[in-house]
């Protein structure tokens, strides 16, 4: 076996965070000092290193590490434990976007690529497929859904569900029901054409009419100034995605995509000053 150093991206400071949040954790286990293979730093160091690399074994990630592949997952998992628990709920993100005086918030969905998954499902036209299997993305993964400010930066996102569930069912599960209230206040949501009848402040595009009709110029202006305050959206998982290079495919079980998306996130408010120690 050979092995090689390298350097990880990430400023120190992240590092730091991440080891107090992993500190406090053995502190509540009643962990005594000495008695883990890695310092919390190190242990830092070995999580920040998953998720800024897409696919990554995480025994052979353990193995660079001095780990067994039990302990690589029992690290792994301690890490995203205690950061997923830092990711804000949703009514407290809603409250710091209204306190912070933004116009509007844009809903979008994403499939995160996954192995295959085996649990199964009964479809609306009533077969049995694959729960994870998504249909939009021809691919198995987990369907995440996300709160994103006018200036493409995230602010929360769901828990997991199947592949196979659309866009709109996976908000009416998780996030439908405060943007309601959040619109009651003045902040509208806006939102593409897959979250059709999601219901009044959340706004779609308007589609074309059957039997080939155009539509009136007020509904294309309408839909053209939609798509272009909308489509900063986009960026907001690009910006979660692409730092956290986890998010384009995980190796885990689909399951834990959910967790895995709300600790990147709150490692993205960390480097973007939207959290401090």
């Amino acid at each position: 076996m050979i092995t090689y150093r390298a350097a990880l991206d990430v400023p120190r400071e992240l590092v730091a965070y991440v080891a107090s949040l992993l500190r406090a954790h053995r502190c509540t286990l009643g962990t005594c000092k000495g008695t883990r293979l890695l310092t919390c730093w190190r242990q830092a160091v070995f999580g920040l290193v998953w998720f800024r690399d897409r696919g990554v074994d995480i025994p052979q990630l353990g193995t660079g590490f001095g780990l067994s592949r039990p302990t690589s997952y029992r690290y792994h998992n301690e890490v995203l434990t205690v950061l997923s628990a830092q990711a804000p709920d949703l009514n407290t993100a809603l409250d710091r976007v209204e306190a912070e005086g933004w116009s509007h918030l844009i809903l979008d969905g994403k499939i995160v690529d996954s192995d295959r998954y085996a649990e199964k499902t009964v479809s609306r036209k009533g077969e049995t497929i694959d729960a994870y299997y998504s249909g939009k993305t021809h691919g198995f993964g987990g369907n995440i859904q996300a709160l994103i400010r006018p200036d493409s930066f995230p602010i929360w996102v769901s828990g997991v569900a199947p592949g196979s569930v659309h866009d709109l069912r996976a908000a009416q599960e998780t996030v439908l029901g405060a943007l309601y209230a959040a619109a009651a206040r003045g902040l509208p949501t806006l939102a593409d054409s897959g979250y059709e009848g999601a219901g009044r402040g959340v706004h779609t595009p308007v589609k074309n009419p059957a039997g080939g009709h155009r539509l009136h110029v007020d509904n294309r202006t309408y839909n053209t100034l939609l798509r272009a305050m909308r489509c900063l959206g986009e960026r907001g998982f690009a910006l979660l995605s692409q730092r956290w290079r986890v998010l384009q495919g995980v190796t885990t079980p689909p399951t834990k995509i959910g967790d895995i998306a709300r600790a990147a996130l709150v490692l993205l408010h960390f480097e973007h000053g939207y959290i401090s120690r």
